[in-house]
């Protein structure tokens, strides 16, 4: 992983927000949110929170937990901040390989598509095992395969044809990187969890346009800089062949395409 592969500052944390939060985030925040409180948590510890997309989920459907959620990015935090009205959840920077938290302080550990981006993962594990409470669950969830996220492949295929020297490669390398589920497993049990749940979570993500689907892949997401130092114009032309892929696969109006994620669960 490239190293600016986490950066999500200027513009793009809103524009995360606005496109790719409806698009493909807030139906895995719902489901996130009803595996928490089927485990009854109510001391709960988000790293990764981005926006905030899955700690206002979580907060509607655990009206008396307290989430404490966290990122390493603070201009996502500052908008997570902005929008964010519930009274029981709170938002702090930190890093996930190294928490600032004692152990055994929460029954439960979350964090929605964020696994992938931690460069130390075997370190990230055992950190969120040593701050959950013995029992507690740690949920998680990664983005399958890129060939199983119709929108975020023809977005690569239409950026790699359009830059085929240097094509931009964020959503392939990072988001859609960590999908082997043998992997995942095997971090999980050496750091010492029990209870191990793999689910492989297929949904519709559907947007108005393919305009909308383009600007939060190309302008939204790392993917940006990359595009950005193809030189002046990149991002609009970008964004245009972007749109132009998806319009002539799905058409030019209201269109929906399939995502799938791994969502996994483990006990300490």
């Amino acid at each position: 992983m490239k190293e600016a592969d986490k950066v999500f500052a200027g513009s793009v944390p809103a524009l995360y927000e606005r496109y790719l939060g409806p698009l493909i985030f807030k139906p895995y925040a719902l489901d996130m949110a009803e595996r928490v409180a089927a485990a009854g948590a109510s001391r709960i510890l988000e790293i990764a929170a981005g926006t905030g997309i899955v700690s206002r989920a979580m907060a509607a459907r655990l009206p008396n937990s307290s989430i404490l959620a966290t990122d390493l990015n603070q201009p996502m935090l500052d908008h997570a901040v902005g929008l964010t009205k519930a009274g029981n959840v709170t938002y702090g920077q930190a890093d996930a390989q190294s928490l600032p938290f004692e152990d055994g302080s929460f029954d439960a550990v979350v964090c929605q598509f964020g696994v992938m981006f931690f460069p130390d993962k075997p370190k990230a594990v055992a950190e969120a095992r040593r701050v959950l409470k013995p029992g507690g669950c740690y949920f998680f969830s990664v983005w399958d395969r890129i060939e199983d996220n119709q929108f975020a492949d023809l977005t690569v295929q239409a950026l790699t044809r359009l830059y085929p020297a240097n094509p931009p490669q964020f959503l392939r390398r990072t988001p859609h990187g960590h999908s082997d589920k043998t992997v995942i497993e095997r971090l999980l049990r050496e750091a010492g969890f029990a209870d191990i749940e793999i689910d492989t979570l297929a949904k519709t993500s559907r947007s108005a346009s393919p305009r909308d689907v383009a600007t939060g892949y190309c302008q939204g997401t790392p993917t940006r800089g990359e595009i950005e130092a193809q030189g002046p114009g990149a991002l609009e032309r970008a964004t245009d062949a972007v749109e132009a892929a998806l319009a002539a696969r799905f058409g030019t109006g209201p269109i929906e395409g399939r995502i799938q994620a791994i969502v996994v669960s483990a006990s300490r």
